[in-house]
């Protein structure tokens, strides 16, 4: 499926300056009169190329940005935050279509991934990565279970969640998960009863779940994340600011890995 966003435009964009300039070299400028400069159209064709080639190349190949929309993920990823993806470390992909080309990497236990919504892949989701291929992924009174090992939880602390617009919020407590060495934050709301289950994950998808275990739209409710939705790892927050009356930068997340 063809994804008309900003990927898309862009790589319109570029392929269409890019088809011009070759044009202007090959055909045009053997016709116009000596000394005569290039049409506007085509001096800014010519110009916008190489900075339109150089910004697609890093965008598809390298890193990429994504704004966290949604609290899903706290308290690893706070709504506000600008994070990056290495897009090269699970395949490079063709812009647009997104074929794989080239292989490097799988997705590990614990990875933040970038991927496209299986049931709308025009819209990004980041979540944590749970369970591979094969294995099989248990939820009991809300403790994690990979392929018969319970994923421990010890106590942080008392914390506040509170939905996007801020207008409602609800004591939560903040464990710390290991999950096969991924140590990270979670939230649980103890007054939200646990859906328990049990399930294997199918060859070439991945099972995938928010840190705040009972505020996040994940696999438990929409399925698997097919190998081909796969974006990148977010790996760093480039930039993050409340989004409050205030509207202040958060100084203290900016350069923040995530884990």
């Amino acid at each position: 499926m063809f994804i008309m966003n900003f990927e898309a435009l862009l790589t319109g964009a570029t392929l269409l300056a890019g088809l011009i300039y070759l044009l202007d070299i090959l055909l045009w400028v053997r016709s116009r009169p000596e000394g005569q400069q290039p049409s506007f159209f085509i001096h800014h064709a010519r110009s916008f190329f190489p900075v339109l080639l150089f910004v697609l190349l890093l965008r598809s190949f390298v890193v990429e940005p994504f704004r966290i929309p949604s609290g899903s993920e706290k308290p690893e990823l706070l709504v506000g935050d600008f994070i990056i993806a290495n897009k090269f470390i699970y395949g490079l992909r063709l812009p647009v279509v997104h074929i794989k080309f080239m292989s490097f990497n799988e997705p590990k236990h614990g990875d933040v991934a970038v991927f496209l919504w299986p049931h709308d892949p025009s819209t990004y989701f980041i979540k944590r990565v749970i369970g591979l291929p094969g294995d099989q992924i248990t939820y009991h009174h809300k403790i994690l279970s990979i392929n018969g090992h319970n994923m421990p939880q010890s106590f942080r602390s008392y914390a506040q969640d509170e939905d996007e617009s801020q207008l409602d919020s609800w004591p939560v407590v903040m464990n710390q998960e290991n999950l096969l060495g991924i140590k990270h934050d979670i939230y649980i709301n103890p007054q939200q009863s646990a859906d328990d289950f049990s399930i294997v994950v199918p060859p070439g998808e991945y099972f995938v779940m928010g840190d705040n275990r009972d505020n996040s739209y994940d696999s438990r409710y929409w399925g698997f994340v097919p190998e081909r939705n796969l974006v990148g790892k977010a790996f760093r927050i480039f930039f993050s600011w409340n989004h409050d009356t205030a509207w202040h930068v958060r100084w203290h997340r900016l350069g923040k890995a995530i884990h």
